[in-house]
């Protein structure tokens, strides 16, 4: 059947258009209820069953449920609840729910997907018994309502038709638009909110505590707490006018009471102080600001806040703002600052946190403390609260009014026991967005069967290497092997040098399940005990690792170059390889200095070595940067799991021997890809940082008589190659460790949507830089590889890798994903070295990184740690008083001074008094300050005291 409209439209020229709309409506789309006695037969999706089991209070025969728009946007977390079933989605609502939130939407599928929820779609916009058009001067949310409801009343006047079973089904619509439900109700309707259906139910407390509050009213004071946003039209027309600026809010870890707001198409960030001026944004929200008269800017304090400090901010917003207000800053040390006028998007996750139980005997209403700091603490209402304290919980942002301290949500799952290693390490991986969940069915059908063969046709498309002594070398325990090298003399006198890839597109096609999977995920994940993969396991560790003595595909380049590592050619190749061998760094190491070996492969080793000191030269001479930063590494039990020993990583020449040539590699890729396509060749930038950013280098290398130059890459490598104390061979590295923390990230770009100009890379000093040696764990290098697949003829282009806008949006998900997993990876440091230090104290050698207004940073070489010394709290009268000089940033307390670079002996230990956020907590051996400082004992763990045995009393 055919419905069509027809109506006049006048262009902007004058002309008068006729535009005719055509609908075509059918009269065969099946209900998909397997009790139906009309409807065809149908083979695709879940039926609903035949005798559904919803059991609720308001109706009392079996039913099945119609939820509107809002109810399925809002209350998801319910919708997935194992319990709910036979819903029925109709085709409007999936219509809306895709058009309002990519998200929610990619929920809804993997519902109607799931065999055990019997959710069906029906598509009504195409039944001719339930299409309804849009009346003149009706809205377009108005006639989706009336859409849902005429869906309803057929669905009930269907399923109550003759010829059906005697068995009377129901149909229940969940809404909790008010007028929505008036007018089903008029119409003979079965509809309730969704609120008053869930606690109908039978077993309804856990769903009641998945219930959101966004559409209810909210229990608080009835004080206003905070000014009114800005509707989103008037901050549209602010912000064409000039008087707003739109912005992304980045809350401060340090200090919950600052924030920063990134504007928009501007390189300068705003600053937000205080609770008012924040005004309810959360962390990675779109913010609209309006500027602060140039008198009230102000700038960040130089306090570390303390968590047992935050329950005193808690009791005294007010008090807090107004102090802030009378806080008179000079003027040299103003920052642009503004105050938030409005949210133009909430950008609002689930959060880990856990459950600080209200004060009321059996109250409902209690507060979640999340485990990002970011993240204000969240009310939520739970009668679970009593089996939820010992848990780390999920829960999820509903609202935030204005007359509440804090944001609104509700309860959405347990994630385990407070302090289980794993449970905290399901909680960092959801906390920095890791998709961690098992590869899908579609993604596993993806892999090549076993046993995998090279066939004959394969050795005809590829380059022949294996009688080439080609080797690896990596980190102990690396099995995911995605790089190999090889140097031999040639005839003419010159060397060839290889570098061999893992040829990972080989077995991702584009467009596959394992291509998007991949291109989601952006990079494999290390954490200290275990890996999140990128790709399956099968290609990971096995058919892509380059391991010794089996064949592999690779992608190579080959280079000849003459004995001082001048390039000759250069020359790209699939080949297929035999690795001789997987080395460590150690034995790669040990190979190289053995006088007594003199081998192929030992003889490739030290030609390599030699080669990329000269490549390394040429690179620091051109002025990149040689830059450090602290890394650990565990030493982990085998059997419990747990870290047994923990010591700073050694850097060994065969670590610079091969990142020199993956280097070298990454450049020819980024010079080749860029040559054939010119719009479209992913690359990665570093941009230089602004001067402002180097102000506690210059600062601290001024304490020691040192002038850093940071007028260019160049200058700045020379400062930092020339400020040495021979006294302190340490002094350095925390050089290099604080100007490593000035750098701006490293990001993934498509080259047509930049200029030339920007593509440079400041710390490696390179014009042109990409990723392609690692495509095991890193999805840019396996588009770096199809591009240069095409440039040699190996391989079809296809659209979406020659769309510049396209592979923009990939990167922009690389860059986000690349920076989370680097989050990831710490915060799992940082769980290892509490686990470790749990049951220890210990005295160790330390470095003073940073003087703050009250605490010392400082870093601890033997383990790569960094920890805070608190010196006062501006509070405590019993503890000796440290005079703050801001000008020389040095803390005071009698005849002791601290300043950058100072050398300390601090005990560490494990401060457990906080289960959400346990901390590595110093104190200070020497210098010793009456007082302050603890009694010195040896580095050993301690051991308690052993009590006296009594007379008389055995041993057991």
């Amino acid at each position: 059947m055919l419905t069509s409209k027809t109506f006049v439209k006048k262009t902007k020229r004058g002309r008068i258009i006729k535009i005719v709309r055509e609908h075509y409506l059918r009269d065969d789309i099946t209900c998909g209820s397997e009790s139906c006695q009309i409807c065809d037969p149908f083979d695709f999706g879940q039926p609903l069953v035949a005798e559904p089991e919803n059991k609720s209070r308001l109706c009392l025969t079996p039913h099945y449920i119609i939820p509107d728009t809002n109810v399925v946007l809002h209350q998801m977390d319910v919708m997935e609840d194992s319990s709910v079933q036979n819903v029925v989605i109709l085709q409007t609502v999936l219509d809306e729910v895709r058009h309002r939130s990519s998200p929610g939407y990619k929920r809804l599928k993997s519902m109607l997907a799931n065999p055990s929820k019997h959710f069906f779609t029906f598509c009504n916009e195409f039944n001719k018994n339930t299409y309804v058009e849009r009346q003149k001067g009706e809205s377009s949310n108005d006639r989706n309502d009336r859409a849902i409801r005429e869906a309803t009343s057929w669905y009930q006047d269907h399923l109550r038709s003759e010829g059906q079973s005697d068995l009377i089904i129901d149909v229940v619509l969940l809404t909790n638009d008010a007028d929505n439900r008036r007018k089903a109700i008029q119409q003979g309707l079965k509809a309730f909110t969704v609120h008053e259906y869930v606690k109908s139910l039978e077993n309804c407390g856990h769903l009641v505590d998945l219930l959101s509050q966004s559409q209810m009213s909210v229990h608080s004071q009835d004080r206003l707490m905070f000014p009114e946003h800005l509707p989103l039209s008037e901050i549209q027309r602010g912000i064409k006018a000039g008087r707003y600026f739109q912005g992304s809010f980045m809350a401060s870890r340090e200090n919950y009471l600052e924030a920063n707001v990134s504007v928009h198409n501007k390189d300068e960030m705003v600053f937000i102080q205080g609770h008012m001026n924040q005004n309810r944004a959360v962390h990675s929200d779109v913010v609209a600001i309006e500027m602060l008269p140039e008198e009230e800017w102000s700038c960040p304090s130089s306090m570390v806040l303390e968590e047992s400090s935050e329950k005193i901010v808690e009791d005294s917003m007010e008090t807090e703002d107004e102090a802030i207000k009378r806080k008179k800053i000079p003027k040299e040390l103003r920052q642009p600052t503004g105050r938030i006028v409005g949210i133009i998007k909430r950008n609002w996750r689930q959060y880990c946190g856990i459950l600080r139980p209200s004060a009321v005997k059996e109250g409902t209403r209690h507060i979640v403390v999340p485990a990002e700091k970011k993240i204000p603490k969240i009310r939520i209402e739970t009668r679970q609260a009593a089996d939820l304290i010992t848990q780390r919980i999920v829960v999820a942002i509903d609202n935030w009014p204005r007359n509440s301290r804090y944001p609104q949500g509700h309860f959405v799952r347990k994630l385990g026991n407070i302090g289980d290693k794993d449970t905290e390490n399901e909680v960092l991986l959801l906390e920095h967005d890791v998709p961690h969940s098992n590869f899908s069915e579609a993604v596993l059908a993806c892999l090549p069967k076993l046993p995998w063969i090279i066939t004959d046709e394969d050795y005809k498309r590829r380059r022949d290497l294996r009688h080439i002594d080609i080797c690896s070398v990596d980190p102990p325990g690396c099995t995911d092997i995605d790089d190999a090298l090889h140097c031999r003399e040639l005839e003419n006198g010159n060397l060839e040098i290889g570098v061999h890839i893992a040829d990972v597109s080989h077995f991702i096609r584009p467009g596959t399940a394992i291509d998007k999977e991949a291109a989601e995920r952006g990079t494999t994940v290390y954490l200290t005990d275990r890996r999140i993969d990128m790709v399956p396991e099968l290609l990971s560790s096995n058919l892509c690792s380059l391991r010794s003595n089996v064949e592999r595909f690779a992608f190579s380049i080959l280079w000849e170059m003459t004995h001082d590592a001048d390039v000759v050619g250069t020359s790209f190749t699939k080949s297929v390889i035999k690795s001789k061998a997987a080395f460590t760094y150690a034995e790669a190491q040990m190979k190289i200095d053995d006088t007594a070996q003199n081998d192929s492969l030992t003889r490739s080793l030290r030609h390599l070595n030699r080669l990329a000191k000269i490549l390394k030269q040429r690179r620091v001479d051109a002025g990149a940067l040689t830059l450090a930063s602290p890394e650990i590494r565990f030493h982990i039990d085998s059997e419990t799991h747990e870290p047994i020993d923990v010591q700073a990583k050694q850097i060994m020449e065969t670590n610079s021997m091969v990142e020199e040539f993956m280097l070298l590699a990454n450049v020819a890729s980024a010079k080749k890809t860029l040559e054939e396509f010119p719009d479209c060749a992913c690359l990665r930038r570093h941009p230089a940082p602004p001067p402002s950013n180097f102000e506690p280098v210059i600062k601290a290398a001024l304490s020691k008589g040192f002038n850093i130059d940071v007028s260019k890459g160049k200058a700045l490598a020379d400062s930092l190659q020339s400020a040495v104390v021979p006294s302190d061979p340490y002094f350095n590295t925390m050089l290099r460790i604080m100007t490593t923390r000035c750098m701006m990230q490293a990001v993934y770009f498509c080259s047509g949507m930049i200029p030339e100009t920007e593509y440079f890379h400041y710390g490696l000093a390179a014009g042109i830089y990409t990723h392609f040696t690692s495509p095991i764990r890193r999805f840019s290098d396996i588009i770096v590889h199809r591009l240069l697949a095409v440039c040699i003829g190996a391989d079809a282009s296809y659209p979406s890798l020659t769309e510049k806008h396209k592979t923009q949006v990939v990167c922009n998900n690389l860059n986000y994903r690349h920076k989370m997993a680097q989050y990831a990876g710490r915060a799992s440091v940082n769980l290892h070295t509490h686990i470790f230090f749990k049951n220890r104290t210990t005295n160790e050698e330390g470095y003073v990184l940073f003087v703050r207004q009250n605490a010392l940073q400082v870093l601890i070489p033997k383990y790569g740690l960094e920890g805070t010394l608190y010196l006062s709290d501006g509070k405590t009268k019993s503890k000796p008083r440290f005079t703050y000089n801001e000008e020389a940033n040095t803390q005071t307390c009698g005849s002791v001074t601290f300043h950058v670079f100072d050398q300390v002996i601090i005990e560490l230990s494990i401060d457990q008094s906080n289960v959400q956020h346990l901390k590595l907590c110093l104190k200070l051996v020497k210098p010793e300050i009456p007082g302050f400082s603890v009694p010195a004992h040896s580095s050993e763990d301690s051991e308690p005291p052993k009590k006296k045995q009594k007379k008389g009393q055995t041993k057991k």
